[in-house]
């Protein structure tokens, strides 16, 4: 199978990519660069196909499509900060959903009619039941949600008119690297907790914040669902095995438990042997107590079980990612 993936040279992108490759798909990547690493996707494919274009190009995309004949798309090109997209919620708004859309109308035009997406849990905003179900109201409370379930409603329309075949794949939080330690997380600016907490482990900041001690939860502090970055590539590939013309699928990607801000700090002083100095400081606005994915949907619609995201797997990963490349993909 040829396959176009957007933002080839991100994060998760890059490692989808790469398990893509090891099955013997043709992989296409298209990416800005604006905030990808085209060392990743080198890395990841062998120094595959690569295209340097905008989401927006819709001209550009159309005639990658037609003359690599492409046969479907994994999309995962998109802002992705929360903090960021409530001080420009026009630049999300242009980048995800008008990208999007650009991305649909040059599929159209090249006659590709089979697409994996890359959602979020952030359109489900602030539940009060936990786990969250995929019939769980959308009830976005940022613009960066809000652009991903605006994402959806274009791919749903797409499906209706077009005969578009798609499957929306809405993560909780992405987290690990490469067990091989070649491909890992490396944002700038960086928001993930994990990440942090790493660079807290090797003297690049002093100190972790905690965001608030005083949650309806167990020690008091946010408990999400970690799911490896490898788990997620593999929900792609298996969404692409099954995808047909037409099919519209939406599905919550966990692990299905959930881990709070302190036992992800005392799980990294375990395993760097570092301690990690903490302060608590005031909450955030917006981050809900507990966020937990009711993955058995996907388990049953894709065969798909996640097999690394245990904490151990996820933070021994990253940290042989950080301890490599303790500067991201600039580490010579």
């Amino acid at each position: 199978m040829k396959i176009l993936v957007t933002g080839a040279a991100g994060y998760i992108g890059s490692h989808t990519c790469r398990l893509l490759t090891e099955t013997g798909c043709q992989v296409v990547g298209y990416d800005n660069l604006s905030r990808g690493h085209q060392i990743a996707f080198e890395r990841a494919t062998g120094g595959g196909t690569f295209v340097q274009g905008d989401l927006l190009d819709t001209k550009l995309l159309q005639k990658t499509l037609k003359e690599e004949s492409v046969e479907a798309v994994v999309h995962f090109a998109a802002f992705a900060l929360v903090g960021e997209s409530v001080e420009y919620p026009q630049r999300y708004h242009r980048n995800n959903v008008e990208g999007s859309a650009s991305l649909l109308r040059a599929m159209h035009e090249a006659g590709v009619q089979r697409l994996v997406v890359s959602s979020t849990t952030a359109i489900y905003g602030q539940p009060e039941k936990m786990p969250i179900c995929e019939d769980t109201p959308p009830a976005p409370i940022n613009p960066y949600g809000q652009s991903k379930l605006d994402v959806e409603h274009l791919l749903q329309k797409a499906c209706e008119r077009d005969g578009l075949g798609f499957v929306a794949l809405r993560y909780f939080n992405a987290a690990g690297a490469a067990p091989d330690g070649m491909l890992g997380e490396d944002h700038d600016p960086e928001t993930h907790l994990i990440p942090i907490v790493f660079q807290v482990a090797l003297g690049q900041l002093q100190k972790i914040h905690i965001f608030g001690d005083d949650y309806s939860t167990p020690d008091g502090t946010c408990v999400r669902d970690y799911v490896h970055v490898n788990d997620l590539a593999d929900a792609h590939l298996k969404a692409l095995n099954i995808l047909k013309p037409g099919q519209r699928i939406q599905l919550n990607l966990g692990s299905g438990v959930g881990t709070s801000v302190l036992e992800i700090i005392e799980h990294v002083r375990q395993v760097t042997g570092h301690d990690i100095p903490a302060e608590i400081a005031a909450r955030r606005s917006g981050d809900p107590p507990w966020l937990i994915a009711d993955n058995s949907l996907a388990k049953k619609t894709l065969g798909w079980t996640p097999e690394y995201s245990s904490l151990d797997s996820i933070l021994t990963s990253a940290w042989r990612w950080h301890q490599r490349h303790p500067q991201g993909y600039e580490t010579t």
